[in-house]
């Protein structure tokens, strides 16, 4: 029932900028974790940022400083604004959103992926 849409990738130059974005519809819960996980070939899928209901983020060692996670509720969106990108942010990044009615009822919703690809 919950769909998240990505949007936003394509090729930059390094020391670009980019801006995802992740569409959410079909989410009930007013608690949730929306998080950025990317993963580029031959390497493990890993967490780049991610934003809870309450405010607080959390950001990998490689994103710290260059990446900005953020949400705009009116129109139920969440955002990756990408800054001083290097080959190696190159990779499919992907929204996951993490809600249900308690700890012991979670679910995880996937988006589909949108390729970043940071190349001169």
């Amino acid at each position: 029932q919950v769909q998240l849409v990505e949007s936003g990738g394509g090729l930059v130059q390094p020391g670009g900028s980019l801006r995802l974005s992740c569409a959410a519809s079909g989410f009930t819960f007013s608690r949730y974790i929306m998080s950025w996980y990317r993963q580029a070939p031959g390497k493990q899928r890993e967490l780049v940022a991610a934003l809870t209901s309450g405010g607080s983020t959390n950001y990998g060692d490689s994103a710290k400083g260059r990446f900005t996670i953020s949400r705009d509720n009116a129109k139920n969106t969440v955002y990756l604004q990408m800054n001083s990108l290097t080959p190696e942010d190159t990779a499919v990044y992907y929204c996951k959103i993490t809600s249900g009615r308690s700890i012991y009822a979670v679910n995880e919703d996937w988006g589909q992926g949108t390729q970043v690809t940071v190349s001169s």
